[in-house]
């Protein structure tokens, strides 16, 4: 067999290195599409389709996988992804337990992860796992102080909690307690329930027994409602206030007349049109709101959907500088990317700006905040909101 001439090898590795060079960037995603947080996961999974096909010159690939709101299959899918798959990032999951789980698959393979969760615990403390994740949703803490700053202006000087038996409903009690505490609220009953469950009769029971000023529900998605709807049922009068979990229109439809009244911290996306002029968060907010509302319909709109967006303005902001260090495909490449992400800078997104340091994973401040009540069966902005 001959060797090839001078030229044709030069020419055979130009070839190669074209072919390298057009790669294409794969995204793993895994989302709660199905089970009790598919209120949180459809909206989530809609938004890829309004994500960039294209960015730098390189094809992005998004290969999505339900996990049934079931953290083992989101672990499973997350595993499935990096293995088989040889994706360059994973996105998700929907819900704090499937997330939190999800890391050890992103540490291990070294492998960036966006997860669309709340729970502060998904990115602190920062340690050697953390540092290949990242989130777009505001932190629990965030929200909590939030909550706890508009209970303190109304004269709420005691409230009871109830929320999920899980991850989610944990950190929240954790962070609210601890904002509470510094508007001096006392927190005098602290219920939990599953997010399958269909009934929370007897927590309702011991939760009227102490007569709360306000009720916080720290739940998600349609769950969420039950809570509510069972402690009106039974005559209670007071206070409702929710997490930043049910800020979707799904839990508006669910709720009816029993959610009237809520108040929640929200990120601006919920009400973009409803901001002032001069909200730093306005225009990019209103952008997705108008790619969503163009494809899916006015009334449709969801936050979840928007921290999906978030992740994937994330990604795109942050590939054209880890495409100059690697190739898709490789260590060095997910590498590159993680520290493209760690370097966003006042990235403008629908829910806020965000600002990556080493330390901090998340990059949200006050300006990704906003507390809204529902007002016939639809969100209002409070005044006073706002950063």
């Amino acid at each position: 067999m001959k060797k090839p001439t001078p030229k044709l090898a030069v020419l055979v590795a130009a070839l190669l290195a074209t072919a390298l060079a057009q790669a294409d960037v794969n995204v793993g995603v895994t989302l709660s599409v199905t089970g009790p947080a598919a209120s949180l996961g459809i909206p989530e999974r809609n938004t890829i389709a309004l994500l960039p096909s294209v960015v730098a010159g390189q094809k992005i690939n998004y290969l999505v996988l339900d996990d049934a709101s079931d953290t083992t299959t989101a672990v499973a899918n997350a595993r499935k992804l990096v293995g088989e798959h040889k994706v360059d990032v994973l996105l998700g999951s929907t819900t704090s337990p499937n997330s939190l789980a999800m890391i050890e698959v992103a540490a291990e393979s070294q492998t960036p992860m966006l997860s669309l969760a709340a729970s502060a615990r998904i990115v602190e403390p920062m340690d050697a796992r953390r540092r290949w994740v990242f989130k777009t949703p505001q932190n629990d803490s965030a929200m909590s102080q939030a909550i706890a700053e508009h209970m303190a202006a109304q004269g709420v000087r005691n409230v009871a909690f109830i929320g999920f038996a899980d991850a989610y409903g944990e950190g929240w009690f954790q962070e609210f307690s601890r904002a509470a505490a510094l508007r001096k609220i006392k927190v005098v009953a602290n219920e939990r329930y599953a997010r399958t469950d269909a009934s929370v009769a007897i927590q309702a029971f011991r939760i009227l027994a102490v007569k709360p000023e306000a009720v916080l529900v720290a739940a998600a998605g349609t769950p969420a409602v039950l809570p509510q709807k069972t402690l009106r049922e039974r005559g209670y009068t007071g206070r409702f206030y929710q997490t930043h979990g049910v800020a979707n229109a799904d839990f508006l439809r669910v709720g009816g007349k029993d959610v009237e009244g809520t108040y929640l911290p929200a990120g601006p996306v919920l009400v973009a049109e409803q901001l002032p002029a001069a909200h730093p968060v306005k225009k990019s907010a209103l952008t997705y709101v108008t790619l969503w509302e163009g494809l899916y319909g006015k009334g449709t709109l969801s936050a979840f959907g928007a921290h999906a967006w978030d992740a994937g303005l994330l990604l795109t902001t942050a590939l054209p500088a880890a495409l100059k260090k690697a190739q898709p495909g490789s260590a060095e490449f997910r590498a590159a990317l993680r520290d493209a992400l760690e370097a966003v800078h006042e990235m403008p997104g629908a829910h806020g700006l965000f600002t990556m340091t080493p330390t901090d994973h998340l990059g949200l401040d006050q300006r990704a905040r906003v507390m809204v009540r529902v007002e016939n069966g639809t969100w209002r902005l409070q005044a006073g909101a706002g950063p």
